[in-house]
């Protein structure tokens, strides 16, 4: 084995904890810094910038190097979309009169439930297997459920996975999965350190999933949501791709039956039957209307 081959070898099973877990070591002197926002978003870009390196390095599928002519607008969605929404959030925890405006009858249900006596590693653990049956269920009927697919389609729509496709999400998608996920860890009084760290851990495994590295995660995979898992997630055939929703964790997959991970490589035959249209806009008010939805389920206009 030459050196070049033994370095991709040794990437391809390190570089999942490697990214994932300096990353939450970089999160954590970002959450005690000064700028803790400012300087979580430098450690958030610079592990997509290494993972970016590691897809040319130990791509897991080489044909999803090259351009399918979305970047730009996956980029929209990840700047624009899902990042505004995780920032509106991310505000309501911050200024509770806000919340208190806004959910007004949430804001008089809240109770002093969060065991914030905890260690922080124990809260963080406890917050992100709460969020992850939101997430789980969520992220389930929108592939279940005509009337959430529409939104969640999106997301799907692409024919390679990559890091930069990590964020392209409808904001109605993801406004539905952080009302799940985050508004029970709000009515039970989580603190906000609790939430900022549910956001890092999501958000590292999510350009995790996502990146087209080959990674060998061995057992991993049955804890946390992986790219191998992930991918079988977003094949075209239903019966491998409705399975694996968790987000970071495959906890509710294995206890509910959507737990799949054959001993096959997965699938790099990826996307969806029906057409999203071209474009930033197009694509945010094409599941509003009836012949945008009949594009994105696949249906012909002539169909009932």
């Amino acid at each position: 084995m030459s050196t070049n081959e033994a370095v991709k070898r040794a990437l391809s099973y390190s570089s999942w904890p490697m990214v994932f877990f300096l990353g939450l070591a970089g999160a954590y002197f970002a959450f005690t810094s000064d700028h803790p926002v400012g300087a979580f978003l430098a450690v958030y870009a610079s592990a997509v910038f290494a993972l970016f390196l590691l897809e040319r390095y130990i791509p897991y599928e080489e044909q999803w190097l090259q351009p399918d002519g979305e970047t730009v607008t996956s980029l929209g969605h990840t700047l624009l979309t899902k990042g505004l929404v995780q920032l509106a959030a991310l505000a309501s925890v911050i200024f509770p009169m806000l919340t208190a405006s806004v959910l007004q009858p949430l804001a008089a249900m809240k109770f002093d439930l969060w065991p914030s006596d905890l260690p922080m590693a124990v809260q963080v653990l406890l917050a992100v297997t709460i969020a992850e049956f939101g997430l789980y269920w969520a992220h389930r009927i929108a592939h279940e459920t005509v009337f959430f697919w529409r939104f969640h389609a999106l997301h799907h729509s692409v024919v390679r996975l990559w890091v930069v496709n990590t964020g392209r999400f409808h904001v109605a998608d993801s406004l539905f999965k952080i009302a799940l996920s985050q508004i029970p860890l709000y009515l039970m009084g989580a603190p906000l350190p609790v939430f900022w760290w549910l956001a890092a851990v999501t958000a590292f495994i999510g350009i995790l999933t996502h990146c087209n590295v080959d990674m060998k995660t061995g057992p991993l995979d049955y804890v946390f949501s992986t790219p191998r898992l992930h991918r079988w997630h977003h094949s075209k055939e239903l019966p491998e791709g409705n399975t694996n929703y968790g987000e970071n964790l495959v906890v509710f997959d294995q206890l509910f039956g959507s737990y799949f991970n054959p001993n096959r490589p997965s699938s790099v035959n990826i996307g969806i039957k029906g057409e999203i249209a071209k474009g930033f806009l197009p694509q945010l008010f094409q599941p509003f209307t009836k012949e945008g939805v009949r594009q994105i389920i696949g249906r012909s206009t002539k169909d009932n």
